[in-house]
């Protein structure tokens, strides 16, 4: 598994022979990796770093938020399938009780009136492990109470966003007790502590995820604490919840099968893009030459604009995904691409129209945490966990230390719009997690945390694992673009990273793109991690992103 090709890198990729961890947080690496070296199974890895990471990467992760797996297990022919653990908006969850409340335009991001979903990621963990399991369920999360009750170094990333937030953190006195104890922002290296977190993961480890979470006094906790401050969700929509077993959807590209989550996330743009790309010879373009970064923005555009007028729940909206991802509907859409003229991404029109749409663009963000593993045995696991906005809805939930996310706050109050707000109906996720199969094989299980930037992040590491024949870590760490809204922004930029040349740029600007050059490693690119599968020697190759604080961790 030698690859010359591609840029020399910061650090070489991973290799072991018997299993794989890769995670944005170095501490949910070794968390994993543990479960591995004690027999456990790739799940078994993969529950116990997202439990650190609900700890050690408060902001982006927690007990609060939603997760999308895809697993494939060689039991089972190497089948995929995925897990849908995002939880509906609660009963009392309508477009009226909102405006009622004087919401007239939209759900308020922050605060309790932006937590109206029930968090979905605890019961995934239980469904992912009553399926393919092996250690007992209160080990794994062992390292996680650890870390709560007795404390963790604060990484970089946590404390760059706590200085970002400083001010709305300051908002929520309970949420900034425990992340600024000492009334300002903490250092990278300080010591952080959660008991009542740790509280709430000793419940959960001890007692299983309905009595330990999802009912009784640990759900009443929670939304008793927060139903006085205008958040819907009651005890009975946590009772009600179970995550759901649902089909992945597929393309192929170049003679490999790309799988990606079905709605209600963007999978289908995801592989939108890549039924796109394969109409272009990529390696003649070369890795982030103008002509490279040109024709992926425009198919950026393209996929966007289908994403955006049909995105929602599949439980309430028709989706004509057979449509969307047929090869010759992409060939017709490829002939709307200039290759010396950039189209406007506000302008760009779906092409295939819901009834009634009314044009209304949607305006994903959102920060999350992408991570992976693969065990001894060939299963392998794709996930991602979010609590949606950086510190989600910043509403501490009473006494249980835990973060409620606020990923209903991007349901709509126009209710002619397809995301319109409903009870019991899922958001529009950008939550992608990703698998590339070989020959009927696991190849690169792979993903990326970044709202928008999800789906592009997936289409560079594909094309330069597959075009360029880049290793996992190259792929990571070359030169990235975003297209669309970066975090924080309104304006649909073409974001480049610094170490893409000048020359490039300004010939991407001649063409109309509305460039903006960023820091050489921007953080809003996202933290992508991969593993990748040698189909012949069954040795594994692990990246994580320098943009994070992760590790892929091998054995």
């Amino acid at each position: 598994m030698t690859h010359s090709n591609g840029p020399r890198t910061g650090r070489p990729p991973t290799r072991g022979t018997r299993g794989m961890v890769a995670t944005p947080h170095v501490l949910a690496s070794e968390a994993g990796q543990h479960m591995l070296r004690r027999g456990g199974s790739a799940v078994d890895a993969a529950i116990a770093a997202n439990a650190v990471l609900c700890v050690v990467y408060p902001h982006m992760a927690g007990l609060g938020g939603d997760a999308f797996w895809l697993i494939a297990d060689p039991r089972d022919g190497y089948r995929v399938s995925a897990l849908n653990a995002s939880g509906p908006a609660a009963d009392g969850a309508t477009i009226e009780s909102y405006r009622e409340q004087g919401y007239k335009e939209a759900i308020p991001p922050r605060g309790a009136a932006g937590a109206l979903t029930v968090p979905g990621a605890v019961d995934g963990w239980w469904q992912a492990h009553q399926r393919h399991g092996t250690l007992p369920w209160d080990v794994l999360f062992a390292d996680a109470i650890h870390y709560a009750a007795d404390g963790f170094p604060v990484a970089n990333s946590l404390a760059e966003w706590t200085v970002k937030d400083t001010a709305l953190l300051r908002e929520y006195p309970a949420t900034a007790a425990l992340y600024m104890p000492r009334g300002h922002a903490p250092r990278a290296g300080e010591r952080l502590t959660s008991p009542a977190l740790a509280e709430s993961f000793r419940r959960l480890a001890e007692q299983g995820p309905r009595a330990g979470f999802y009912e009784g006094e640990s759900a009443e906790r929670i939304c008793d604490a927060l139903a006085g401050k205008g958040s819907p969700l009651r005890a009975r929509d946590f009772a009600a919840f179970r995550a759901d077993w649902v089909e992945p959807i597929s393309v192929d590209y170049r003679g490999f099968t790309a799988y990606e989550f079905p709605p209600n996330t963007q999978g289908f743009a995801a592989l939108q893009i890549l039924n796109l790309m394969e109409g272009f010879d990529l390696r003649g373009f070369g890795d982030a030459s103008a002509d490279y970064l040109h024709h992926l923005a425009e198919s950026v555009k393209l996929a966007f604009a289908d994403r955006n007028a049909w995105l929602t729940d599949p439980r309430f909206l028709d989706i004509p995904l057979d449509r969307l991802l047929d090869k010759g509907y992409a060939e017709q859409r490829r002939q709307l691409i200039d290759p010396e003229r950039a189209m406007v991404m506000e302008e760009v029109a779906p092409g295939i129209v819901p009834e009634g749409y009314s044009g209304a663009n949607a305006d994903p963000g959102g920060d999350t945490c992408y991570f992976c593993a693969v065990d001894d045995e060939g299963l392998a696991v794709s996930v991602i966990q979010s609590i949606y906005h950086d510190f989600g809805s910043v509403e501490i939930a009473g006494d249980t230390g835990i973060i409620l996310q606020n990923r209903g706050s991007f349901f709509s109050l126009d209710p002619a719009h397809p995301n319109a707000l409903a009870p019991g109906k899922r958001t529009f996720h950008t939550l992608i997690p990703a698998m590339l199969y070989r020959e009927g094989r696991p190849y690169l299980v792979y993903g990326s945390m970044g709202g928008e930037g999800q789906p592009q992040t997936h289409a560079a590491m594909v094309s330069r694992i597959v075009d360029f024949g880049y290793d996992v870590q190259q792929a990571i760490e070359a030169p990235r673009w975003l297209m669309g809204r970066t975090w924080g922004t309104k304006v649909q930029d073409l974001a480049l990273e610094g170490r893409i040349s000048d020359l490039v740029v300004n010939e991407l600007k001649r063409r109309g793109q509305p460039v903006k050059p960023v820091e050489d490693w921007n953080d809003n690119m996202g933290h992508a991690q991969a593993i990748r599968i040698d189909p012949e020697s069954g040795l594994l190759e692990g990246g994580a992103d320098p943009r994070g604080d992760g590790a892929a961790i091998g054995y």
